[in-house]
């Protein structure tokens, strides 16, 4: 029997991309298809848009929501959709027309796999292929336990990205965890349910080649806003991450967690310095001197080898040294402008 796959889509506010968007999926060569176009209260011409899609291809179901953000969103596509593997597809990104057909080329019956291909981040003036981490194959039992899932966090370079797209999951491995996913988690909120469906699968296939999602990077309205909650969303994802280490009674789970916490903190480091408002040095002493985070510095020390990394490692391991405070802000700051 052919596998029938949904392909979730949250929608707001990309209406520049959303045709493109949408038209790289029904253009799919492989066409046992469930497309499900989740309009999470988008305030322009999106939720129309969606509706007149709907109405060329029979393929697409759309549901019109209250705005409460991408987790939520997406979400609400996985309660309402019907296939045996899932997709996720972000509003403003695009496919390549063979990328599901070639994805279910190395399925099999296990029942709890994940697909793991690669992608292209694509920037104003260049496109950039980048690629797993993890050697490309197909894993399972001791290779799965002992290189995958005793790895998946805490590491400068993941094994494997825990975005939910470009990626084919076996049904059960995203329904079965959502019960980890929390709507107000903004950063790091694809962990949450990749990270339990990974470390439940079976059988990870991890692709060579393969760069077929095309990753829709905005520089500007990205990487150099300043996020007041972010240690706040750090503090809350660390709490879950914990939770999911200790129920699936993953490999090296403390020293996964505690280490996935340095590195998160850097990016509230960057998040700071970068863009030092008014009293930012205060704020990231008083973070960085919080007993759980010294407790995992001291347990698990990291040695970062990027430049950058090293830096901020100091600050964290050190937070009382303000000089090394002011380096960091300044190269953050200067390394900013320099990418704008």
């Amino acid at each position: 029997m052919e596998k029938k796959v949904s392909v979730i889509v949250p929608v707001y506010r990309t209406l520049e991309w959303l045709a493109r968007c949408v038209q790289s999926i029904t253009g799919q060569t492989y066409k046992n298809l469930e497309i499900i176009l989740v309009d999470d209260g988008s305030p322009d011409d999106c939720p129309a848009l969606c509706d007149d899609w709907a109405q060329r291809d029979d393929r697409i179901r759309v549901l019109h929501k209250e705005n409460g953000g991408l987790v939520s969103a997406w979400m609400a596509g996985v309660s309402m959709s019907t296939g045996d593997y899932l997709c996720f597809v972000d509003s403003d990104d695009w496919i390549d027309a063979c990328m599901v057909e070639k994805m279910l080329d190395f399925s099999s019956d296990c029942g709890k796999e994940i697909i793991c291909g690669n992608y292209v981040q694509e920037e104003r003036n260049r496109s950039i292929e980048i690629y797993q981490a993890m050697e490309p194959g197909i894993y399972t039992g001791r290779s799965l336990q002992d290189r995958i899932h005793g790895k998946l966090l805490g590491q400068e370079k993941r094994p494997i990205t825990l975005s939910r797209c470009m990626k084919l999951f076996s049904r059960t491995l995203i329904v079965e965890n959502m019960k980890y996913c929390d709507p107000s988690i903004r950063m790091g909120e694809d962990m949450v349910i990749t990270l339990p469906a990974l470390l439940d699968a079976q059988r990870i296939v991890v692709m060579e080649g393969a760069a077929w999602y095309h990753y829709l990077f905005l520089r500007e309205s990205m990487v150099h806003s300043y996020d007041a909650g972010m240690y706040e969303n750090i503090r809350s994802l660390d709490k879950i991450v914990r939770q999911i280490l200790a129920d699936k009674h993953a490999p090296n789970a403390q020293k996964q967690a505690d280490r996935e916490l340095q590195l998160l903190m850097f990016l509230e480091i960057k998040n700071e310095a970068r863009n030092g408002r008014e009293g930012w040095k205060g704020r990231l002493q008083k973070e960085c001197r919080e007993t759980e985070l010294q407790e995992a510095v001291k347990r698990m020390p990291l040695t970062p080898t990027v430049t950058e990394n090293k830096l901020m490692y100091q600050v964290l391991a050190h937070p009382e040294n303000t000089a090394m405070m002011q380096l960091v802000h300044f190269l953050l700051w200067a390394n900013s402008k320099r990418q704008r």
